[in-house]
């Protein structure tokens, strides 16, 4: 499997007038072609941080990161959908913004809304769908650019219990089908374990790669019929007992 993204020993620190803050000691990893990687760790080590070097927000201070990071797509918390657009013109701002809005990307945003339920509702404005569509048409929002990596911080964490769930497994069916790489960061367990291909665990800050989890299962599983495995309570105890040592 070829690596799209590498990190390589890389350190970075806040710095204020009280002093520095360490936030990422020697982080190496990498993610592969089509690989869907899930990041957890204890409040404050560093998950968003390390987000943001990635997408090129800030620069590490030492260390390397190789791979296309012309190439990102970066999903938040909220949906950030425009109130005063109806979903086919939110959908289109990122086209806009790079000036790459035609014929040829005007068509693929809505075979894209046409696949995932949307067509109907593009003349919508936000207020007038769920939660759940909402955060659909962000990702759409998202994919429309033709990303190779997507970067998901904690984009479920806004929604109540069941609509995450669904929406989780639904959002996580659609990078698949599309072949997308991914990286999620969430403080869910249960959700790393259901969505990821691999499980990256920090220590507490400063940030450091305590653990790798490779998860197997049968691929034709949905994220939610993953939870109702053997395989699943087997990787959620390991992954809890290995979180609670991290807690001081």
């Amino acid at each position: 499997m070829r690596n799209i993204l590498e990190f390589r020993q890389v350190d970075y620190s806040y710095h204020s007038m009280d002093g520095e803050v360490p936030a990422l000691e020697n982080i190496t990893f990498s993610v592969g072609e089509k690989e869907f990687l899930v990041i957890v760790g204890p409040s404050g080590c560093g998950k968003s941080t390390l987000l943001d070097l990635i997408f090129g927000l800030i620069s590490p201070e030492c260390g390397e990161i190789a791979g296309d990071r012309d190439s990102i797509g970066y999903m938040l918390q909220k949906d950030h959908l425009f109130g005063w657009r109806t979903i086919e013109k939110n959908i289109l701002l990122g086209l806009e913004i790079q000036h790459k809005l035609n014929a040829e990307t005007r068509a693929y945003a809505t075979e894209l809304l046409q696949k995932y339920g949307l067509y109907d509702f593009r003349n919508k404005r936000p207020s007038e769908l769920s939660g759940g569509m909402r955060q659909r048409a962000a990702l759409i929002r998202t994919l429309v650019t033709k990303p190779q990596l997507l970067l998901l911080d904690e984009p479920f964490s806004a929604l109540d219990y069941q609509t995450r769930l669904n929406v989780a497994d639904d959002i996580g069916s659609i990078i698949r089908r599309e072949e997308k790489s991914a990286i999620l960061v969430t403080h869910d367990l249960s959700e790393a374990i259901s969505m990821g291909d691999r499980i990256l665990i920090l220590s507490a800050r400063p940030g450091t790669v305590v653990r790798t989890i490779d998860l197997t299962f049968d691929p034709a599983l949905s994220s939610i019929e993953r939870r109702e495995t053997d395989e699943f309570k087997h990787y959620f105890s390991d992954l809890w007992k290995e979180m609670n040592q991290l807690v001081p």
